[in-house]
């Protein structure tokens, strides 16, 4: 793990260095296309280091949850929403169902946190004109989210993987284009310390769907 971590480190870094030194030996000018790429740099660093603190936390048992009472639609909709622009801009249809009133009691900041890593997720293995679905509807004694997404898929014997720290489907991906590997970790872990679980399935070339399952709220 330290060296996957290293790894992830080390791109970013690597580009700031390169970029600076650039500009020093006058090669690059510090205009503001320059800067902007830095800031995109440091941004991809700070969000590794954030991921990393929250995983550190739940293997420690000090992941503090803040939970209250939450209507799980206005959850749903804050996270299609907070992913839309991303969405169009890449050509992805973002599409919520919602069935009936489900209510959940959840630290609201880290639910839609695990929401959110599946659906920057979704999107990122969608291809133009496909489309996320975000659902929820209400069980015997546990509410049901579900992300699904028309992408790429998954394989059969990657199933079992997917929840695995620094893992990724396409090996070749780099961060920019495949996350950091630990997204769908930070979903489990999450999820888990809310007494729920989550699992996926998935058709490869045809459609994933990510399930999340908490304790009904009151």
């Amino acid at each position: 793990m330290v060296s996957d971590i290293a790894h992830e480190l080390r791109t970013p870094l690597t580009n700031i260095r390169g970029w600076l030194e650039a500009a020093q030996d006058g090669i690059a000018v510090p205009d503001a296309a320059l800067i902007s790429s830095l800031q995109d740099q440091a941004l991809l660093l700070q969000h590794i280091i954030d991921d990393l603190q929250v995983l550190a936390a739940a293997d420690a048992g000090t992941l503090r949850l803040h939970p209250e009472r939450l209507v799980v639609r206005e959850v749903v909709e804050q996270v299609a929403a907070a992913h839309r622009a991303d969405a169009q801009s890449a050509g992805v249809t973002v599409l919520t169902h919602i069935a009936g009133d489900p209510v959940v009691h959840a630290d609201p900041v880290r639910l839609r946190q695990a929401l959110g890593n599946l659906m920057s997720n979704a999107v990122r293995h969608t291809p133009p004109g496909g489309t996320v679905t975000l659902t929820a509807h209400c069980g015997v004694d546990e509410v049901e989210i579900q992300v699904a997404d028309t992408g790429s898929g998954i394989q059969p014997e990657d199933l079992s993987k997917v929840f695995d720290r620094f893992w990724r489907a396409e090996k070749s991906r780099s961060r920019r284009t495949g996350g950091s590997g630990l997204g769908l970790s930070i979903v489990r872990q999450l999820v888990e310390a809310h007494e729920g679980k989550v699992s996926v399935t998935s058709v490869p070339g045809t459609q994933t769907v990510f399930t999340v399952r908490l304790p009904a709220g009151r």
